[in-house]
């Protein structure tokens, strides 16, 4: 595996960036749901990094739950089109006030996936919230609540998102500069 210097393009949202994206979405949510209890729906793993920084900026009660979905298959720069869940929820989300807290929203079709499933359930509400938002990727439309930067169609790691799994842990979202990135090494 390559250093991320290796193939790091350029850092396109910096931790400052991010912190203080996060807080106005914080302050946002709460504004929006106060006197109510919210029920987040953490897609894993990259919004892992972002749902516990998105649920400290929160003044109501907030519960947590997690999801894995996945249709990117290991080194995967686009969706298979395939959903799969692979972890569901263990709590009803029936009647109550959902947000799911996704990393990023590429095509739609994943989401759109787990939104049409969600709904199913009766949530009392259910909403997006996403970090990023690829806008020019979107094949499917997705009702986005609440996004913290739309972006341009790079590929892009770093605050949750991986390479190859790896590279989760970094405070910063990056691009990759997809010539010197070699998967193999």
């Amino acid at each position: 595996m390559q250093d991320y210097h290796d193939y790091l393009d350029e850092v396109l949202i910096t931790e400052e960036q991010l912190h203080q994206r996060i807080a106005e979405l914080g302050a946002e949510i709460s504004q929006d749901y106060q006197g109510r209890q919210i029920l987040m729906i953490c897609i894993l793993r990259g919004g892992v990094m972002f749902l516990t920084d998105l649920i400290r900026q929160l003044t109501v009660p907030v519960a947590i739950e997690f999801m894995a979905v996945s249709s990117y298959g290991s080194g995967a720069r686009a969706s298979s089109g395939e959903v799969r869940i692979t972890l569901d929820l263990n709590t009803s989300i029936t009647d109550r006030d959902v947000i799911i807290v996704e990393d990023i929203i590429d095509s739609g079709h994943t989401l759109t996936s787990v939104i049409e499933m969600l709904q199913t359930r009766n949530p009392a509400s259910l909403y997006v919230c996403t970090l990023l938002d690829k806008v020019q990727r979107r094949e499917v439309e997705v009702p986005i609540r609440y996004c913290g930067f739309k972006i341009k169609d790079k590929f892009v790691f770093g605050y949750g998102l991986d390479m190859d799994e790896y590279y989760r842990n970094l405070p910063f979202i990056g691009t990759v500069d997809l010539e010197r990135y070699d998967p193999n090494l």
